[in-house]
């Protein structure tokens, strides 16, 4: 949190943008600091109906809607430039503690992991899909070695409705004995997570969705967990920088193609021993941030 508001050197009075509303922890640090007005995006109906009561505060506008499209919303309501935007990807600890979400793999739940509540569920997919697929997801996502293994189980397994009865799959296929320091569920769980709310594909695109919103020298703050989505901000924030490579001497210089949309991208930054000590989901946040340049916005596909 400390680092966030940091990175986001917020003025009295600033407009920003908090596009993962959550239970509100960032929204209230930047309104402490000054900031004139907080836009606050969930995708989550629970969290925009509690919103009120997690901050209560006139400056605060929330908006059920996906981060990928707050251009769109904050153009709609007439609020574009912003001078910053605040990105937490990933499920909310408000999602995880709730076991009826079917987030975590430590409570017995529905196997939902939607974030929006709409659309296909965990348990859809699992249900549905051939036993190849899965494995790709468990791999690709998860990075898990045994993915063929689990998918071969789950596949036998079925019709799944529960985490419990997932977790113990995993459990069985991977091994587990008490005292372990990582559930061997983690990795499983996160790749159908991260499948079943497209989570990738909506980081990407709210990270241009970002660039456009800002202002010149507006300030961007994306805080990720794992490496799939931190090689995607890293990668983005190389590429909208002019950083990345140019190609090889001994060929014509091309066409750099549009001018660079950030600067001083900041090393990243983990999380410090005292906050480790006090909140210890933390333990793989990585935070990157990068000023806002006056380049004009120009829809591209990071290299």
């Amino acid at each position: 949190m400390d680092e966030v508001v940091e990175a986001l050197a917020i003025s009295e009075g600033e407009t920003h943008v908090d596009g993962t509303f959550g239970a509100g922890g960032y929204t209230r640090a930047m309104l402490r600091a000054g900031a004139g007005r907080v836009i606050a995006f969930d995708q989550d109906p629970d969290a925009i109906a509690n919103g009120p009561l997690l901050v209560p505060d006139p400056r605060l506008t929330l908006v059920h809607d996906r981060f990928s499209r707050m251009a769109e919303a904050l153009e709609e309501r007439d609020l574009l430039p912003v001078d910053g935007v605040t990105l937490d990807i990933g499920v909310s600890s408000m999602q995880l503690d709730q076991a009826e979400r079917g987030f975590s793999f430590r409570e017995d739940g529905p196997l939902d992991m939607r974030m929006s509540q709409d659309g296909p569920s965990a348990a859809d997919f699992l249900n549905t899909a051939d036993e190849a697929e899965i494995a790709r997801v468990i791999r690709d996502y998860g990075d898990e070695p045994k993915a063929r293994g689990l998918a071969r189980a789950i596949v036998a397994a079925r019709p799944l409705t529960r985490t419990g009865e997932l977790s113990a799959i995993c459990r069985k296929v991977l091994g587990w004995h008490a005292g372990m320091k990582t559930d061997p569920a983690t990795r499983t769980f996160q790749a159908i997570r991260i499948r079943v709310n497209a989570e990738l594909a909506e980081l990407e695109a709210g990270l241009e969705a970002a660039e456009r919103a800002l202002r010149p020298g507006g300030r961007l703050a994306v805080v990720t967990f794992h490496s799939l989505e931190d090689r995607i901000v890293k990668q983005f924030l190389r590429t909208r920088s002019g950083a990345a490579p140019a190609g090889s001497r001994h060929r014509p210089m091309l066409d750099n193609g549009p001018a660079p949309t950030f600067r001083a991208v900041a090393k990243p930054v983990a999380a410090s021993e005292a906050e480790l000590a006090i909140n210890p989901r933390a333990r793989s946040a990585r935070l990157r941030s990068a000023v806002r340049t006056d380049a004009p916005y120009s829809p591209r596909k990071a290299a």
